[in-house]
């Protein structure tokens, strides 16, 4: 916050920000008649959505009292945005304005007596650009100078250049080595830092660091007059060996100097090129300079050694070294005996680092002038290096270093940051032009010294409809103000390493040069069909980080025949690859993320912890470079849509294969593929598999639940047992080795593996298959074995007791369907059954048999094949991590509210947990709510612990302290049933209840049911007391819109169509066919939801609750109209709200109340007939 003095001696505490769309109105009434003189016509909606730049400045009140907007070409038409630079070349003297330094100001508005002090606090603020530039005279003659013209100028005489250079209001500092004198200039900086600083360094060290000055340790200070602001200790001995074992430097030669004996290549008997924590694997054919374009590629002579090694000159890195910065992948290569390969550098460290960094906030932006100095004390090092603290906020210094990419098994607690020498160059972009299938294709190259660094590729997004009915674009731009040859697709991005803080420039200058005012970067999956697959021919990326993840949106699925004419265009509803959209745009260009540096590691890949990281990775303002997922099988969603195996297990359709693909999780989290065996709290890592250790800052276990090998009872069934002998020792884990052809299932991977050994074994050959279980997944698995040949004759259905009254499926008309579709396709199935023995009480390889007990005599089946649903609960060795590890362990997790465990960097959530038994909740957990709204609620809770710009909760309500939180989502199960049905339940959070007792309840509300579940169109849905739509359930022969009907729920009856008065009159025969009406697909928009907010904020103003006032009044006269007949004391207003209603064209009120004395005549005649015949509800 800045005082600014007014011209009559007013005072205003004012701070700048970055101007929202709420501001226009404001900004507007600053305008005066001078601003169209100065700036021309502003629309300042357009000028807001096409700026580089928009400041306002606020005063404590947030009212606003400036107003600047800034673009990176001139105002007034002066010259083409792309061609500026030689223009002003041509006509005027100044030659140091280019595009990487100048802005120009397109507008400037402000109360006039703050004008002058709103001019400097905005200029003072605007520290990205070296110079200001101004077509025009606005008033801050106290900011800018007037250019001079050449000779020759051919520039309009009525227009003035004036221009602002950064260095009268941020001047360069002047720095030097560190003298014994700064100590006391500097302590005052010192005190004023961090506690990490503090905790590291006493305030000796800093004169020590002074003192001991060598040629390998040096000091230097910045000082603005004679003030030293600023402190730098370098030192040249960098661990470089430490540094190869934690990081991938690759792109850095290693911050080695270059040596014959590198050993920088493959060696001959390489198989897989895997790219670690991204997970996306390419077949050896494919090798990684292939992937990139041949304009991509520039020859660079390659001196060979005897032996064959390659020597590089590390100041001249070619673009084919230049690696996927997405801020997580890191590219080894394995060879065939399965280590990975790492490069080996022989030559001599080629780095100095900075050990101690500080500098006094008012000069945070001139913190790169250290670093000219830094380079010109050690003049034989080429990089510079810094390591900061997992936590530390990115500073404004290592804004400009790049970060080297971790690998996820390192143990050293710092971030690492590079900063080649080069750096310090300034670069410029051009442009070349063709045509291809005749559409535009633009090249750019950007340029150090004449030499290529980086290579860009766009056309003109042909696409644009498509992305903005499937993506949620217009979170990021306002669509109406930009032109369809505005946008442009990204198709390839290369950049140099040493360049890489230039990326964001690089895409400014593309936009310019180009006359886009968008970017577009799609990422398609990479497996389809097992196959490596580049569709589109994009390359990786090493500007994704500074895009941001666009959402996609929720697609209603059109039923096209009903809609007939009324149907989306094919250009909108097309069928096409599913992929994740990244997005830049003038406005964000300018707009920096905060780097959250923290390690979050995330175990298990439940729908819990996916939407976690979904929530995480799509906050636009943030950049997560430390996710880790710790799976078993790696990332969900790498296999075909529709595959048969899928349907072994019910869908709780959080999460399915075109959702991964939009979100490209593997662009943004590191994935280690194995086992949580083991948590070590003290040194903060997780053990995974036994062996590799996962080091962490927050942890966030959600394994969920998962079923078990179920042990048999070991009861001897020649004796004749019955349940009540041996219900004691079930159920329990089996410890022994498990059989082959023993199968529980608990993700796509483990029925992926079901289905192989299916085929080989048993599909073709003779045997029984065992189910066991009474989950809902036996009846989607014994549908799947059906539907893969297996006669059901084969298949045995053996449900053991239940543990409560309520079944799977609680509801009786379904159940009797699917034991009337069983017992059709001819599977045998047996109820109380308790596992006994498998071959006669030995521990198989291979089960043969397997025995039961049940409530009156065992029994006995071969078996070829067992399905275990029977027993599901935390995994052992998950259980044994987290107990070994002394958390609370009450049969599940314990929790409190806010996700935390007994630890407080150790969080979980899902149906691992249970809440600590202080809230005496014991029958609420996780279970009963929807996982992908747990998984965002715990996301939003941590969002709060690294997000810069949160605002602070208020404090609970005393008392609520206790009360454990209701989420409101609802609870989906869908599936395919025997006898092909196809099923979905939605439901509310709830404690399990029989549908029975549930009806019996006094307050149940009403149920619509139409069709019959044997007939295959059973649609029922429930509707509370309160009118709202709270549970739906479809059972049906015919596939039909899972995701239309999930938007049904939480509705009000009367927003379904009236659907209440019209079930009541007869009028709905047929659910599925009433939900399939036009009138239905406004409730299916994933906008609605924003519609009746906005509707809600309308109704609840003011201006409108006078006239609800006036609107009551008007319908009391309407009534004694209709009831009464014409009223000769009908007042005008009242006589236009009865046609208006009469007539059903509400939008004619106001029209007709203007002009009511000229027609009020007219209308009392033609429309009494009408009213008289109206039916009115009371």
């Amino acid at each position: 916050m800045t005082t600014i003095t007014s011209s009559t001696g007013n005072t205003e505490v004012v701070s700048a920000r970055r101007t929202e769309s709420h501001d226009v109105s404001d900004i507007i009434g600053l305008f005066s008649h001078f601003t169209e003189a100065v700036f021309g016509r502003i629309d300042v909606m357009y000028l807001l959505e096409k700026s580089n730049l928009a400041l306002t400045l606020c005063n404590e009140k947030n009212e606003v009292i400036a107003h600047a907007v800034f673009l990176d070409y001139p105002n007034w038409n002066i010259t083409d945005q792309s061609d500026w630079e030689s223009f002003l070349h041509e006509n005027y003297i100044n030659k140091e304005c280019t595009p990487l330094n100048t802005l120009f100001m397109h507008l400037f508005v402000a109360k006039e007596e703050y004008a002058a002090g709103c001019s400097q606090e905005i200029v003072s603020f605007s520290v990205v650009p070296n110079r200001f530039l101004s077509f025009t005279e606005p008033d801050m003659a106290n900011v800018f100078e007037r250019m001079m013209s050449a000779p020759g100028s051919v520039v309009d005489r009525n227009f003035t250049l004036l221009v602002c250079p950064r260095h009268w209001y941020h001047p360069q500092l002047y720095v030097r080595k560190a003298r014994l004198e700064d100590y006391d200039d500097l302590m005052s900086i010192w005190t004023r830092q961090s506690e990490t600083l503090k905790e590291t360094y006493s305030e000796y060290s800093l004169a020590d660091l002074i003192e001991c000055q060598d040629e390998e340790n040096q000091a230097v200070v910045c000082e603005d007059g004679d003030t030293a602001v600023g402190f730098m200790s370098l030192c040249s001995q960098v661990n470089v060996s430490l540094f190869h074992e934690c990081f991938d430097l690759g792109p850095f030669h290693g911050l080695c100097k270059p040596h014959p004996e590198d050993i920088l290549k493959m060696p001959p008997k390489t198989t897989l090129v895997v790219l670690k924590h991204c997970k996306l694997f390419i077949p050896a054919q494919y090798d990684q300079k292939e992937m990139k374009l041949e304009f991509q590629r520039k020859e660079k002579e390659e001196k060979k050694s005897n032996d064959g090694a390659v020597t590089v000159s590390h100041t001249e890195l070619p673009l084919d070294d230049v690696k996927d910065f997405k801020g997580s992948a890191t590219l080894l290569l394995e060879t065939e005996e399965g280590g990975a390969f790492y490069p080996v550098y022989r030559g001599a460290s080629n780095a100095f680092c900075i050990r101690l960094f500080c500098i006094d906030e008012k000069y945070e932006t001139r913190s790169l002038d250290f670093l000219h100095y830094a380079f010109k004390l050690f003049p034989d090092k080429d990089f510079c290096v810094i390591l900061v603290p997992h936590h530390v906020p990115e500073f404004h210094l290592i804004q400009s270093f790049v970060r080297a990419v971790p690998f996820c098994t390192s143990k050293l607690g710092y971030e690492l940051y590079v900063f080649h020498s080069a750096g310090l160059l300034k670069k410029r972009a051009s442009a070349a032009f063709a045509l291809q299938d005749g559409t535009p294709v633009h090249a750019f190259i950007a340029e150090v010294l004449d030499q290529i660094v980086g290579i860009s590729v766009i056309r003109d997004e042909m696409d644009i409809e498509y992305i903005r009915s499937h993506y949620n674009i217009e979170d990021f731009i306002n669509f109406h103000h930009h032109q369809q040859e505005e946008h442009g697709h990204l198709y390839h991005f290369v950049l140099n390493p040493i360049f890489h803080h230039y990326t964001k420039h690089f895409l400014k200058e593309i936009l310019r040069l180009a006359h886009k005012s968008s970017l577009y970067y799609p990422i398609y999956p990479q497996y389809v069909e097992g196959r490596f697959q580049n569709p589109c021919a994009h390359s990786l990326t090493s500007a994704l980080h500074y895009m941001v993840p666009v959402r996609p949106r929720r697609q209603i699925v059109y039923p096209l025949e009903e809609l007939g004419i009324n149907a989306p265009s094919e250009q909108v509803s097309k069928d096409q690859m599913s992929y994740s959209l990244n997005h830049i745009n003038r406005k964000l260009v300018l707009e920096s993320k905060a780097s959250i540096n923290t390690r979050i590691v995330v175990v298990g890949a439940s729908d819990v912890g996916i939407s976690f990281l979904e929530t995480l990775i799509f906050c636009p303002h943030l950049k997560f470079n430390n996710l880790t997922l710790i799976s078993i099988h790696g990332l969900p969603g790498k296999d075909l849509l529709g595959s048969k195996h899928r349907r072994f297990l019910i869908d709780s359709h959080c999460f399915n294969d075109e959702d991964y693909a939009q979100m490209s999780l593997c662009s943004w989290v590191n994935v280690v593929v194995g086992k949580m065996t083991g948590i070590n709290r003290a040194a903060k890592h997780v053990v995974v598999s036994k062996e590799k250790k996962v080091p962490y800052d927050y942890l966030v276990l959600c394994t969920g639940q998962k079923y078990q090998v179920l042990s048999p009872t070991g009861a001897d069934i020649s004796k004749l047992p019955t349940n009540r002998e041996t219900i004691s020792k079930w159920p329990q884990r089996y410890t022994g080795k498990v059989p082959s052809n023993h199968f529980t299932l608990n993700d796509d991977q483990d029925c992926l593996k079901a289905v192989h050994w299916l085929k080989e074994n048993v599909v073709n050959s003779e045997g029984n298959i065992i189910v066991y279980g009474n989950t809902i997944d036996i009846y989607t698995t014994v549908e799947t074995l059906l539907s893969l040949g297996i006669n059901g004759s084969r298949i045995h259905l053996v449900q053991p007791p239940l543990s409560s009254n309520v079944t799977c499926l609680n509801n009786s008309e379904i159940e009797s369907a699917v034991q009337e579709a069983l017992s059709k396709a001819g599977v045998s199935v047996y109820y109380d059954s308790i596992l006994a023995q498998w071959n006669e009480g030995d521990d198989p390889d291979l089960i043969t048999c397997a025995a039961f007990t049940t409530n009156t005599k065992p029994f006995k089946l071969q078996c070829s094949a067992f399905f275990s649903f029977a027993y599901r609960t935390v995994d052992y060795e998950t259980f044994k991590a987290i107990n070994d590890a002394c958390l609370v362990f009450d049969g599940r997790l314990v929790i409190d509210t806010k996700f935390c465990t007994n630890d407080v960097s150790i969080r979980a959530a899902g149906p691992l947990t249970k809440y600590s038994r202080r809230y005496y909740v014991d029958e609420w957990t996780h279970s009963n709510f929807s996982s992908k709204e747990i998984g965002f609620e715990l996301a939003a809770s941590m969002l709060n612990i690294f997000d810069p710009t949160s605002k602070p909760f208020s404090k609970p309500p005393e008392g609520t302290d206790r009360l454990i939180p209701m989420y409101k989502g609802c609870k989906i199960k869908g599936g395919v049933l025997p006898g092909g049905y196809n099923y979905l339940c939605i439901s509310k959070p709830e404690i399990p209840i029989h549908l029975d007792l549930e009806l019996a309840l006094c307050d149940h509300g009403m149920e619509i049911i139409t069709g019959e579940a044997r007939l295959g169109n059973y649609f029922r849905m429930h509707i509370n007391k309160y009118s709202m739509v709270d549970s739906i359930t479809c059972f049906s022969k015919e596939p039909f819109p899972v995701s239309n009907y999930i938007c049904l729920y939480g509705q009000h009856e009367r927003l379904l169509n009236d659907l209440y008065y019209r079930w009541n009159e007869g009028q709905i025969t047929d659910l599925y066919s009433y939900f399939r009406e036009p009138w239905s697909m406004a409730i299916y928009h994933d906008r609605f939801i924003d519609l009746k907010k906005e509707l809600r904020q309308i109704l609840m103003s003011e201006q409108v609750r006078k006239m609800t006032g006036e609107c009551i009044l008007l319908f009391r006269q309407f009534v004694s109209v209709v009831h009464f007949g014409f009223c000769s004391h009908l007042s005008p207003k009242a006589l236009c709200f009865c046609l208006a209603i009469s007539s059903g064209k509400p939008e004619q009120i106001l029209y007709l109340t203007e002009g009511v004395h000229q027609v009020q005549h007219i209308v009392q005649f033609h429309y009494l007939g009408m009213l008289l015949n109206l039916p009115v509800e009371l």
